[in-house]
């Protein structure tokens, strides 16, 4: 039973971090479509941010956790990794929603609202180029890893108030941010065109999948 128990936390450790650097992996694979390229230096700055947030969220999960009587904790867990499943499988709608508003204003840069320009990224991460230099900066990475990290913030919540291994969520974070972005690059510039690759169907199967394991 304990091995059994212990690999059950595993599992969904594993699918929780591949649920989150799905977003990772489309943004770079469109990044590398168009040919603008994610310095190893910013790559690692993606990683980091992305991974510091979720370890955030789930420290103050684990704060939480304990003023949360009986099964209160795993029914409030699966109320918000189903919400954002299913909001991952409308994902595709929500964001052109957002490039629609866009599309009615001006062109801002991270110098105008900040909150505009990481909701525009979460939308189309090529915006992150905002200098078109056809390189991801230093600074244009941080955009970029706040916006890759807005479900991670709330899911790493919902998973932090339940009995989840840390270390093992942090540890393949680490690890699935740095894969999902340097293979979704290269996979993109191998297609050489704009492809719209949208896996957010996906990363909301496996947030429902995540949300029903809660409720055992």
């Amino acid at each position: 039973m304990v091995v059994l128990s212990l690999l059950i936390v595993t599992l969904e450790a594993i699918l929780l971090v591949c649920a989150l650097s799905l977003d990772a992996f489309v943004a770079s694979f469109a990044f590398g479509t168009q040919n603008i390229k994610i310095p190893f230096s910013s790559v690692t700055l993606i990683n980091v941010i992305c991974s510091c947030i979720l370890a955030i969220s789930l420290f103050l999960g684990a704060v939480v956790k304990p003023y949360l009587p009986g099964r209160t904790a795993s029914f409030i867990s699966f109320a918000i990794l189903m919400f954002l499943g299913v909001s991952k499988l409308f994902d595709s709608f929500i964001k052109k929603k957002i490039k629609g508003r866009k599309a009615k204003g001006n062109r801002e840069t991270p110098n105008g609202s900040n909150l505009d320009f990481i909701l525009r990224v979460y939308a189309d991460s090529t915006e992150a180029d905002s200098d078109n230099s056809r390189t991801i900066s230093a600074g244009e990475a941080v955009s970029l890893a706040i916006a890759l990290s807005i479900d991670g913030l709330a899911a790493g919540f919902g998973t932090g108030i339940t009995n989840v291994s840390y270390i093992q969520v942090l540890f393949f974070s680490l690890i699935s941010d740095m894969v999902a972005v340097m293979s979704g690059c290269a996979i993109g510039r191998k297609v050489a065109s704009k492809v719209n690759l949208d896996l957010s169907w996906l990363g909301g199967t496996m947030l429902i999948v995540l949300a029903f394991t809660k409720l055992f």
